[in-house]
């Protein structure tokens, strides 16, 4: 099929790098991979930061220029035969794909799109009541972790779903993990206001009391939380924590290569990227058990998942993989099986494929 994509919270080629950019530029690979012709419908940024009215009247009138601009291209090239929107929720509506999909009679599909009744309020009721218009309209919403499954089917009974992994390509990991040092803790995350920087000061307290064991750390990570985040490990011997800042994606893996334990508590956390390619460089996972961790970590057997808050039990599931090395190493190696065998890019293209088979394409 000839598919458009769109991503109206970050299109796939943003400067930014972010969990959300490497899942929409890994959803286009595993179409393509899966035969079809994706094409970037476009690349207008529909975010709201805050809710502003105004904003939000700009963003309106561009994303009108846009379906305009697309009327007229499809007019002259044809139509594609489907339409695919990826990260639809409160914050990020799509005010393109419903109304081109319904003009050119073409089937409408979402991926990761969310609805959470708490949001109700003000300008973002509108902005969450054009999702559920998106998600009534769509032949298909994929979700990728039971936590949006159910919230769509609670707020829109009568939503077609289907299910879809988390997954990553797992062509930039080496056919066999290097041997990194088990006791190198590592840690890749954003550092900005929040769930990331939550997770920072949890994780900081959490290796106060692990200081008699000897652990050092990586972490990689940038952000306009640094200062925030950095003073967080104030306490801690400098010379234990590694700073690596920003760095480019394909260079994560060799961070990833040269540790043994992956830490990351994991508020906020939709699912997590950082924890899938951590597990297929083979490092074990300790996080909380917490929003979507639990769809790509599993307890007991590729990591531990704490219970949501509890810093003495965070600290105590490092301890024991430290302390363990023989189940560190029972653990990273079901946590490389599991993300190479169960969540690559050719097991979540033919998943995508099986679920759009399903569609009717004029």
């Amino acid at each position: 099929m000839r598919i458009a994509f769109y991503a109206p919270l970050k299109p796939p080629n943003h400067p930014v790098a972010s969990g959300d950019r490497q899942m929409a530029r890994m959803l286009v690979k595993a179409l393509e991979h899966g035969g079809h012709s994706v094409e970037l419908a476009s690349e207008l940024r529909f975010y709201l930061r805050e809710p502003e009215p105004k904003s939000f009247d700009a963003l309106k009138i561009e994303a009108g220029e846009e379906a305009a601009r697309l009327t007229k291209l499809w007019d002259r090239d044809g139509k594609p035969d489907l339409w695919f929107s990826y990260h639809l929720y409160y914050k990020a509506p799509d005010l393109i794909g419903p109304e081109l999909a319904s003009a050119f009679a073409v089937p409408y599909v979402t991926a990761e799109a969310s609805y959470s009744r708490r949001r109700n309020a003000g300008l973002w009721a509108d902005t969450q009541a054009l999702v559920a218009r998106a998600i009534e309209q769509a032949a298909l919403n994929i979700c990728f972790t039971q936590r949006d499954r159910q919230g769509l089917t609670d707020a829109i009974p009568d939503a077609a779903l289907g299910m879809l992994s988390p997954f990553i390509d797992t062509s930039l990991f080496r056919e066999a993990p290097a041997r990194g040092c088990p006791t190198r803790l590592v840690t890749v995350a954003m550092m900005r206001p929040g769930d990331k920087a939550e997770s920072y000061r949890m994780l900081a307290q959490a290796l106060g009391p692990i200081g008699h064991l000897p652990w050092t750390m990586s972490v990689v990570g940038d952000g306009p939380a640094r200062d925030e985040v950095k003073a967080q490990f104030a306490g801690l011997p400098a010379d234990r924590i590694e700073w690596l800042g920003a760095i480019e994606p394909a260079a994560v893996p060799d961070v990833l290569y040269g540790g043994g334990i992956y830490v990351w508590p994991g508020y906020g956390e939709a699912y997590g990227v950082a924890y899938l390619e951590a597990q297929a460089a083979g490092l074990p996972v300790v996080a909380q058990d917490i929003a979507g961790v639990p769809e790509v970590v599993r307890d007991g057997q590729t990591g531990f998942l704490t219970p949501p808050g509890d810093v003495a039990a965070f600290a105590s599931a490092i301890e024991r993989l430290l302390a363990r090395n023989d189940e560190r190493t029972i653990m990273a190696a079901e946590a490389r099986r599991f993300i190479l065998e169960e969540r690559s890019l050719g097991v979540a293209a033919a998943r995508l494929a099986e679920l759009l088979a399903k569609i009717p394409v004029s």
